[in-house]
């Protein structure tokens, strides 16, 4: 009776060896194995955006679209070998592929979620985005995503034991694999070399849709960046800066304040003729330019601030040998006094040399907590104190003139409906997710929307400050936004695709001036013939840095007359004068 129970139960004798025997473990699997089947899984479920593109091409559906695209995602497939393949020792596999995986899973969110391409400008971005706007970005569905990209491939691999091999025997397997990945990769190439040069040449998002090669190619872009270009040195600028003729026995001295814009769409400002009043404050001026036709130099913070800060204009700045001094320093060589002030994540190195107050910094005057409703401060934060801030600045300095950079919040995405404060939302419904495409697009237009009428409502704010000023000083105030921004047009959101591939809202931008009458009369520059010059002439962030020079009357071999907007209206009152 016993003995049967006990065969009944299997787990009550202990000393049955079939009841207690452990679960046969895994057969060890071959290096070359986790390459293959990892590098099938990062060319497939990770990158859905890349087919989805694909499928959109000419041909697709038809027999030779879909030869090209099995060659293509044996090409994308075999390109993960080869880079795995290079990786896949006893020690470095398995990390290597943790984060491969989870740099394409991450990679494949921002790509279906936003409809951004990835290269190195964009990794830049990334890595100077502060804490904040990181926080935006965090949603459930970008850990959906995540977890289910990452976490298969992962907890397979983690349960599963990689053969070991003699490091002889390593040498040669992953030399075989390499050399198997190249030739998978030569053999598709010639199978459809004509569709696929063709398809990449006329097709350049593609290529920044490849993951997780796109990654590991920026960062390998960024990483190498010191062997092409001097970046343990900082090359002077502007030494030779002096100031002109309209300093000697000036009654008030200059201030300039120049508003750096953050995610600035040209078209979506009221006064640029947008079907919505979306500045009613600045439209109600009749003393504004607004120059319609501005370009930027970038498509996203970290690349247009410092180029539109530089003298090199945009292709110069990219193609540069070395870091130049800034803006900001020739003005500061000149001998005037220049404060920085930052309502977002840094002025990006191009003030480094004279510092910059955060608005978020510890030791920053306590704001109103209306102003930084969950620690974030709206753009009018910028001028609490800031009379106090420039009052600080060397006196001496401050008698000759002073230039102030006010860095917006802006528009930044992608929780646009933060941007604003609940007397300034003026069109509704707003999307209040960061995850844009969870709104209808109208949704998501309304919330940017209210981010320009917030903008309306401060740079007023600056106006009327300047304009209280008018007792001490001749003043001026220079508005131009460093980038613009995707709102779902063809599902693209947010800004920084490469600059050759990116639609023009994210690179038309908002460019506003406003001189006082003294300063009209002291740069010999009117409002009215600003209004006519730059109604419809292209301008680019290539003219800021010449044009800032020129309005402040500095005089430098940096500077050139070409490139500053103000020019051509300075000339026309000096010839009107010589004929009068």
């Amino acid at each position: 009776m016993l003995l049967s129970l006990r065969r009944l139960l299997p787990f009550a004798s202990a000393s049955s060896p079939k009841s207690f025997s452990a679960p046969t473990p895994p057969r060890p699997l071959h290096p070359a194995w986790v390459v293959v089947l990892v590098s099938t899984w990062l060319a497939t479920a990770c990158n859905v955006p890349l087919w989805q593109e694909v499928a959109q091409l000419p041909g697709q559906g038809s027999l030779r679209g879909w030869g090209f695209a099995l060659a293509f995602a044996l090409i994308v497939a075999a390109g993960n070998a080869a880079l795995l393949s290079l990786l896949a020792w006893r020690w470095t596999l398995k990390p290597a592929v943790l984060v491969l995986v989870l740099m394409a899973a991450f990679g494949a969110y921002f790509m279906l979620a936003y409809g951004i391409a990835i290269d190195a400008s964009m990794l830049v971005n990334v890595m100077q985005t502060d804490v904040k706007e990181a926080g935006d970005l965090l949603n459930l569905r970008m850990l959906g995503t995540v977890l289910i990209l990452a976490v298969p491939p992962l907890l397979w691999l983690y349960r599963r034991p990689v053969q070991r091999l003699t490091a002889l025997r390593h040498v040669a397997h992953n030399g075989l694999l390499l050399a198997g990945s190249i030739a998978v990769i030569v053999v598709c190439l010639l199978l459809v070399f004509q569709d696929f040069a063709s398809t990449m040449r006329n097709h350049t998002k593609l290529r920044y849709l490849i993951n997780p090669l796109n990654s590991v190619y920026a960062l390998g872009n960024i990483a190498t960046k010191p062997l092409r270009m001097d970046t343990s040195k900082l090359l002077p600028l502007g030494r030779d800066a002096q100031l002109g003729a309209s300093y000697a026995g000036q009654a008030k001295p200059p201030l300039l304040v120049l508003v750096l814009g953050e995610t600035g769409r040209s078209g979506n400002f009221g006064i640029n003729g947008y079907e919505r009043n979306t500045t009613p404050l600045l439209a109600a001026r009749t003393d504004l330019v607004s120059a319609r036709n501005a370009w930027s130099c970038g498509t996203s913070t970290a690349a247009s601030v410092p180029c539109m800060f530089s003298h090199l204009g945009r292709t110069g700045y990219e193609a540069r040998a070395a870091n130049f001094e800034s803006l900001i320093d020739v003005l500061h060589h000149a001998g005037l006094a220049v404060l920085w002030v930052d309502n977002q994540s840094g002025c990006k190195g191009v003030c480094d040399r004279i510092g910059e107050t955060l608005t978020s910094a510890p030791k920053s005057p306590t704001p109103d907590p209306a102003l930084c409703p969950g620690g974030e401060c709206l753009d009018r934060v910028m001028l609490q104190d800031l009379d106090t801030r420039i009052a600080a600045l060397p006196a001496e300095q401050r008698q000759r003139g002073t230039v102030v950079v006010l860095h917006q919040m802006g528009s930044h995405g992608p929780a646009y409906y933060k941007r604003s404060v609940p007397n300034n939302k003026k069109f509704g419904p707003e999307c209040t997710s960061t995850s844009l495409q969870e709104c209808e697009r109208q949704q998501v237009v309304n919330a940017y929307d209210n981010s320009v009428v917030e903008t309306d409502f401060f740079l007023d704010s600056v106006l009327k400050w300047l304009t209280a000023q008018d007792s001490k000083s001749q003043t001026a105030m220079i508005y131009v936004a460093d980038h613009g921004e995707s709102l779902g047009e063809n599902n693209l959101y947010l800004h920084g695709l490469p600059y050759s591939i990116a639609p023009d809202v994210q690179k038309h931008v908002p460019w506003i001036t406003w001189l006082s009458p003294a300063m009209q009369a002291r740069t010999q520059v009117a409002t009215g013939c600003l209004q006519h010059e730059l109604a419809e002439r292209r301008i680019t962030h290539d003219n800021y840095f010449h044009s800032v020079l020129g309005l402040m009357d500095v005089k430098t071999g940096a500077y050139s007359a070409g490139l500053d907007m103000f020019a051509g209206c300075r000339q026309a009152a000096g010839a009107a004068r010589a004929a009068g």
